[in-house]
């Protein structure tokens, strides 16, 4: 069935479906052997795009942050960010179609049991500028004692040099660079959960609403608990909306 000219016109502007892609987010996006993306949103990309009938380019950032900044630049036509009241103010968010746990990584020294206690005892904690969990964190106890870096290698150089004493992160990721480090350890439990969705700049009411649709169509259809198990992803993750 062919969609309106209008629709595909709210979508993409000029005529190619122009998906932003967040390289900080490993859960979500990575790179094959010859550097081309690959993951979770790539897979939700091309499934929009081939029920659209819209060729797809994908803009590549590597920070959330710059992605949220830019909504308002005429970059790019659709991204994958999680939730966050602050981001709402120029961002149309679909509902979250996967939860992803934000989860602390303390230093072989620190001294905290756990989550709460690290909090407790004023640890400086180590987080990336702009990323939803660091807009969380800084509306929560313990805010005060961010230290905010540029990205996640300096977060990890800045907990490797004993600048801090933990860093926040993605889950998946923080057990990653756990791995790296004898001695360190993902604090329990959870400082928060992520909820992460399709998202389209504000102003666009036609395709943000078709976009909310179709994701959610998505996720019944059972094709996003299929891309999440594709790329190592627990199908018990995904999100109906």
């Amino acid at each position: 069935m062919s969609l309106p000219q209008a629709l595909l016109d709210d979508y993409a502007p000029t005529s190619v479906l122009r998906v932003a892609l967040n390289h900080g987010n490993r859960v979500l996006v990575g790179r094959d052997a010859d550097g081309k993306p690959i993951g979770i949103a790539v897979d939700l990309a091309t499934a929009l795009a081939d029920l659209l009938g819209l060729p797809l380019r994908f803009v590549e950032f590597d920070r959330a942050v710059d992605v949220s900044s830019s909504a308002g630049d005429d970059l790019w036509d659709v991204c994958f960010l999680a939730v966050d009241p602050k981001r709402m103010e120029t961002i149309d968010f679909t509902a979250p179609y996967i939860r992803i746990e934000g989860n602390y990584l303390s230093a072989p020294g620190t001294l905290a049991a756990d989550a709460q206690e690290l909090v407790d005892l004023g640890c400086r904690v180590g987080t990336v500028e702009g990323t939803a969990y660091t807009l969380a964190l800084s509306r929560l106890p313990g805010a005060g004692n961010l230290v905010a870096y540029h990205d996640i290698l300096a977060a990890l150089e800045a907990l490797d040099s004993g600048e801090v004493e933990a860093i926040a992160g993605i889950r998946e990721a923080m057990e990653g660079e756990s791995r790296k480090r004898p001695g360190s350890r993902i604090l329990t439990p959870p400082f928060m959960e992520i909820r992460q969705a399709m998202a389209m700049p504000r102003g666009r009411a036609l395709a943000s609403a078709h976009l909310r649709e179709t994701l959610a169509d998505f996720a019944r259809s059972g094709l996003v608990g299929d891309i999440l198990e594709r790329h190592g992803v627990s199908r018990d993750c995904a999100l109906v909306g």
